[in-house]
């Protein structure tokens, strides 16, 4: 008897070409579509809503001649990704939603309204892939970097767990972009043109600020600018064994900078942004360097290469640590040399992971721009994505 798979098709071609991959691959496929955002508000025109999407995802799952259901997620993910956004923004922190949507969603609300349909596995698009190994006890599962470097999706699944990734599976992660859109073209699948989808998962490509402000007000506040040679930058004193002052973001005081205009709220910022600044007369670009929502400030400098934008490391408490390999993980007191990323598409930073009883520390070989409170960082271990942590400071 062939095994059962649900496939989370949502109407674009990685998802569609993973459900046909597996048909043929002898599985008995169910096509999911999964509802999770309803409103409208700071989404840009452009995008193509959901009820688009279900239509392609129908279309695609009556070429393969596969059952089609939908399943409505918005409660949920309103609640566990939506309001957990709105809630780091609030605190000055910088969230990455589509790390939670994985989490949260795809892999835990999506896989209980998948029981319905009795699966064996449940499948999605994404460009990574999964290994087995066993163990003594059962089985071991890795989770792997995709072939494709320009599409490499692991970074999203960083907070999954082993259990997780027993029940799924990766059809697309051992082929590149266009070998996908080739077979599209080639089974005639609806999806086969269709663009990727931008922006946050599910709602698509907003613009920030107002979509923000469905919760977080407007408020007024200062903008100042500090010089490139404001102390201690251009100077690495910071003893290497202080951990705590080497991986501190850098902070400004009330009387550091040059008044340079106004914001809308310093929670509508974050480091190393560029865009919604709105001051002009200045040689270079103006980058926000730091931000202060007590105060309701926001700190800038000039130029890409301005130092306030760059830290040696970041923390990670110990709550906020996970591990996909559980049978890796540290203990305080031990060092381990890793390659780490701290956003999508990020080439990966060679860096040490320090443990301590007061969380995890991550040390740059290489100094790094835009280290942000509430992204992920994510460490691994040659192509193997092994732990990550949301970015304390």
């Amino acid at each position: 008897m062939a095994k059962r798979v649900v496939v989370g098709l949502s109407g674009g071609v990685d998802s569609s070409v993973a459900a046909y991959l597996l048909r043929e691959q002898g599985y008995d496929v169910t096509g999911l579509f999964m509802i999770n955002w309803h409103d409208r508000t700071g989404v840009i025109d452009a995008d193509c809503p959901w009820e688009e999407d279900v239509v392609f995802a129908e279309l695609v799952a009556k070429k393969l001649k596969i059952p089609f259901h939908v399943v409505d997620l918005s409660g949920p993910y309103r609640q566990r990704v939506i309001d957990y956004m709105f809630s780091e923004y609030q605190k000055g922190r910088t969230p990455n939603p589509d790390v939670l949507c994985n989490r949260e969603i795809k892999f835990d609300a999506f896989f209980k309204a998948a029981e319905a349909y009795e699966p064996d596995f449940v499948a999605t698009g994404h460009y990574c892939r999964k290994e087995i190994t066993p163990t003594d006890g059962g089985s071991r599962f890795h989770l792997l970097a995709g072939v494709d470097p320009a599409k490499e999706q692991s970074y999203f699944l960083c907070q999954l767990s082993q259990q997780q990734l027993a029940r799924t599976l990766f059809p697309i992660g051992h082929l590149h972009k266009t070998e996908v859109r080739k077979i599209a073209a080639r089974e005639g699948l609806a999806s086969a043109g269709r663009k990727d989808s931008q922006g946050i998962c599910f709602v698509g490509k907003v613009h920030l600020p107002v979509f923000l402000q469905q919760k977080l007000s407007v408020k007024e506040g200062n903008i100042f600018e500090i010089p490139s040679t404001h102390p201690p930058f251009g100077i690495d004193k910071k003893d290497p064994a202080d951990l705590e002052a080497l991986c501190a973001p850098w902070t400004y005081r009330r009387e550091d900078g040059e008044w340079v205009g106004k914001h809308p709220g310093a929670h509508f910022f974050t480091v190393g942004q560029r865009k919604g600044l709105n001051v002009g007369g200045k040689e270079e670009p103006l980058f926000v360097l730091a931000t202060d929502v007590q105060q309701n400030r926001v700190y800038v400098g000039q130029g890409q290469s301005h130092p306030g934008l760059y830290r040696r490391g970041l923390r990670i408490i110990p709550e906020e640590i996970h591990w996909i390999r559980d049978d890796l993980a540290m203990q305080p007191g031990e060092n381990r040399p890793c390659r780490v990323r701290i956003r999508y598409r990020q080439p990966l930073q060679q860096a040490t992971l320090r443990m301590t009883e007061a969380g995890m520390y991550i040390v740059f070989e290489k100094l790094q721009r835009g280290i942000a409170a509430g992204q992920f960082a994510a460490w691994y271990d040659g192509d193997e994505l092994i732990g990550s942590g949301v970015i304390h400071r």
